[in-house]
């Protein structure tokens, strides 16, 4: 089964969201990937996500990855972020990407915790580096910050030499370490 397969089931199952598979990228030479993402809206996230991974027709088993892009100043982006879902099906041999948009000023969409274990940690670093709530995640605290630190660092307007966070941490020397 080819992911373009896996994408009709996708528009059978939810033709009202009017899913359109589009190429993961283009190549220098035009050419597009034989790879797709498809975007679905953050509301119907998790059902979308039961059915591809439940039905026998798609069974993406595995949540390879979770990321978040930044699209600030992204010429004709119409959202600020896009969270990416990287899935994975080792019974058909294919991969999938959904991305869901979301905006500021509260960027939220509902946590996978529930359906792949494993995107608790992504998603606390996506939190942690972007800002991106995750409503119902069983943990959402920083992951690479510290507790206190206010601010999100990937996000396109943080300051490339940060906020003077640096400063506030004590001087370590080898002889009192």
């Amino acid at each position: 089964m080819a992911t373009d397969d896996a994408v009709r089931a996708l528009q059978e199952r939810f033709g009202d969201l009017r899913i359109e598979a589009r190429p993961l990228c283009t190549h220098l030479d035009g050419r597009e990937s034989d790879q797709f993402w498809v975007r679905i809206p953050a509301d119907r996230l998790l059902d979308v996500l039961l059915f591809l991974r439940d039905d026998p027709r798609t069974r993406f088993e595995q949540l390879a990855d979770l990321t978040c892009i930044d699209y600030l100043n992204f010429p004709d982006a119409e959202d600020r972020f896009g969270v990416i879902y990287s899935l994975l099906s080792h019974t058909h041999h294919h991969r999938l990407w959904i991305k869901v948009f979301v905006n500021d000023p509260d960027p939220q969409v509902p946590s996978v915790c529930s359906i792949y274990k494993g995107a608790n940690w992504p998603e606390r670093e996506v939190f942690d580096m972007f800002g991106i709530r995750f409503s119902d995640h069983p943990d959402l605290r920083r992951i690479l910050s510290p507790d206190d630190f206010e601010d999100h660092p990937l996000r396109k307007d943080y300051p490339l030499r940060g906020k003077g966070e640096r400063e506030a941490f004590d001087v370590v020397h080898r002889d009192s370490a």
